[in-house]
Order: C-alpha cells, then structure tokens, then sequence
C-alpha cells in the first residue's frame, strides 16, 4: 500500500477532472454492470507512465464530443478490493496498470494495457482512446 499523502493528489487529477473513485468491490460491481450507456475505467497507478501518459490522455480524451457518460477510477496499489473486482470485468487481459478499458452496456469492448501507454505521448494515448469513443460511445 502506497501512502495516502503519496497517491491522493494522483487521484485527485481525475476526480477533479469528473471521474468517480471506486473503493469497494461493489462500487466496481455497480459502475462496470450497468446495461446501458458506455463507462471509461482507469486503473491508475503511481508509475511515471500513469502520470505523464495515462492520467493525461484519459483527461483529454474525456472532452472529446463522444465520450463515455460515466468515468470511473480505481487505484493500483491502494484500493486493493476495488482493484481486484475490478480486474476480473477486464478478463481475459492480464492485470496491467496502468490501464483502461472501455464498458458498452455492462460489455468491455476496448482495452489499453501498460505497454499501449508506456513509451507513447498522452495525446497518441488520447487519441487511442477517441477512436475507441468514435466507434463504441
């Protein structure tokens, strides 16, 4: 477990951005389940990639005109249950963080692993992720 004081401001720059933290298994369960609409999940991490890349691009991505109508968070490394539970709506992909995976009607359909965000600019990230909105939100 990563210190609060360390990882708060890390997941404050989503949350100040309109995502949601999930910190319980049942709050992944409710966010990921749901049968309508699209959702954007982001498990984070304190990796230099989350921070220059992933958080970023997620940002960004989220003001496209189609965009997920829900954004959700979980944190690698702090919320352990969250990220758990929420790793098995991500199967068959293995456990990646960071990551996001993109939800259609309760249906992962898009899935970004470390290594599509790693060694990429936020904005090559983002517009993975836009394309992924244009054919799915």
């Amino acid at each position: 477990m990563y210190p609060k004081q360390m990882t708060d401001p890390m997941e404050a720059e989503l949350t100040q951005n309109g995502f949601q933290a999930l910190k319980s298994a049942d709050e992944v369960t409710e966010a990921l389940s749901s049968k309508e609409g699209t959702t954007l999940l982001v498990i984070n991490s304190v990796c230099g990639c989350a921070a220059a890349n992933a958080r970023p691009a997620a940002i960004v991505s989220s003001k496209n005109e189609k965009h997920p109508t829900k954004l959700v968070t979980v944190f690698a490394g702090v919320d352990s249950e969250a990220v758990a539970k929420a790793r098995e709506f991500t199967m068959p992909y293995p456990p990646s963080s960071p990551s996001m995976a993109l939800f259609k009607d309760g249906n992962l359909v898009h899935f970004l692993e470390r290594h599509d965000i790693e060694g990429y600019t936020a904005q090559a990230v983002a517009q993975k992720l836009v394309n992924a909105y244009n054919q799915f939100c």
